[in-house]
């Protein structure tokens, strides 16, 4: 598989592209939902988030090349 090297600037920056587009898709449908509902949702995903990122940032942090993916 190739690799590809980013400075962290881009790293952060894709980052917050990423929050923001999920930000803006949460504001989408946010009315559509009851708040328990809404509250569920919205844990999960920032369970899911949370749990996607912490490995890029440690790899980061630490140098190292995320381990590949079995999609990848």
């Amino acid at each position: 598989m190739p690799t590809t090297r980013m400075p962290l600037i881009e790293v952060g920056a894709l980052a917050t592209t990423r929050a923001a587009l999920g930000a803006g898709v949460g504001l989408l449908v946010a009315d559509r939902l009851e708040p328990r509902t809404r509250r569920k949702v919205g844990a999960v995903l920032l369970g899911v988030g949370l749990v996607s990122t912490v490995p890029l940032v440690v790899a980061i942090v630490r140098g190292v090349e995320p381990a590949e993916t079995a999609a990848g």
